[in-house]
């Protein structure tokens, strides 16, 4: 299973919406997510692995073609190469890491200190960047909608978060177990830029791709936590659909039962919870949602409404009531409980 940050429907609008090279790059991108959406999970096989807080990476660059890993560029003992991808590429994988390191512990995705392996420049304009169950991949975008692909440290550490949850839950990539597993991107990738930027959750943009769309388009990013629905309203990407909550759930059969569309339910509880309890987000609300993400009782085809309970249960038994009401009062404002 590959996990892609540009779901089919902003593609779809694009070729309908768009003439020529933005709407080739969006109909040969959109070809190829739906192989990817539909191909058999990779399992990462490395000899190497990182030491405990000591980050093991390597970049490539796929040339404009789609052979992967390409060739090798970058790895721990070799200086840049002056790209500005493969080097936005090689510090993002290595903040992602650090994160899960500092806040919780956690030697790289698989918690076993997994080589974090990186492609750039994948494809001729290609409009997205993914996890293929093995390694990151970044598009350079077509230009005219999308900028690189790794522009956007949260962008980056989304798709590495489906590592996490692929290793930890395994929630399964449909309806609202999918949606699920795409706002635990969501979350943390969010979490690991305002980490970065040492932001509070009250200071945080809590949008997702800032920085992706090129110039003239009309958007912040590509979803927003916060007031999900609101990200961008332009001719060409079409208006963000995102409902921010249950009454609003999109029933669909596109986009494997909608999971990059309801993901803004959950996404928003998050930001509520987060904003509520004040302070820097990972440090009580990403706490809970971690700790729920690696409870073994959560089951992989898990409703929202399962996985809001386990986040008051571990709010509650990691810190106080307190915050476990907070993050009730979130999840009770979005609908789900």
């Amino acid at each position: 299973m590959s996990y892609s940050v540009i779901p089919p429907y902003i593609l779809r609008n694009i070729v309908e919406h768009c003439s020529g090279n933005p709407q080739a790059s969006a109909r040969r991108t959109l070809t190829h997510v739906q192989q990817l959406m539909a191909a058999h999970r990779h399992v990462p096989s490395t000899s190497q692995t990182a030491q405990p807080g000591h980050v093991l990476r390597a970049v490539y660059d796929a040339k404009n073609t789609q052979n992967l890993p390409g060739t090798l560029v970058r790895t721990e003992d070799q200086a840049s190469n002056g790209d500005v991808a493969a080097d936005e590429a090689w510090d993002y994988l290595g903040v992602t890491y650090d994160f899960f390191w500092t806040v919780y512990q956690r030697n790289s995705l698989d918690n076993k200190g997994l080589k974090l392996d990186g492609t750039v420049h994948y494809g001729q304009d290609y409009q997205n960047a993914f996890w293929n169950g093995q390694q990151m991949v970044f598009g350079d975008g077509d230009g005219e909608i999308f900028n690189r692909f790794t522009i956007a440290l949260d962008v980056v550490a989304h798709e590495l978060t489906h590592g996490v949850t692929e290793t930890e839950a395994g929630l399964i990539y449909f309806q609202q177990a999918g949606a699920l597993n795409e706002s635990m991107s969501d979350v943390f990738g969010s979490l690991v830029k305002q980490y970065h930027l040492k932001q509070r959750a009250e200071d945080a943009d809590w949008l997702i791709g800032e920085g992706l769309l090129a110039k003239g388009i009309n958007g912040r990013g590509l979803r927003s936590m916060s007031a999900p629905g609101t990200a961008y309203d332009d001719p060409q990407l079409g208006k963000d659909p995102q409902p921010a909550d249950m009454q609003h759930y999109v029933e669909t059969r596109e986009d494997n039962g909608g999971v990059h569309l309801n993901s803004g339910i959950p996404n928003r509880a998050f930001y509520l919870a987060a904003k509520a309890l004040g302070g820097f987000a990972w440090e009580r609300a990403g706490w809970a949602w971690y700790d729920t993400l690696c409870d073994k009782t959560l089951p992989q085809d898990a409703d929202f409404k399962t996985f809001a309970n386990l986040t008051i249960k571990h709010g509650r038994e990691r810190f106080d009531h307190t915050v476990a009401q907070a993050i009730e009062a979130a999840w009770k404002e979005v609908g789900v409980l």
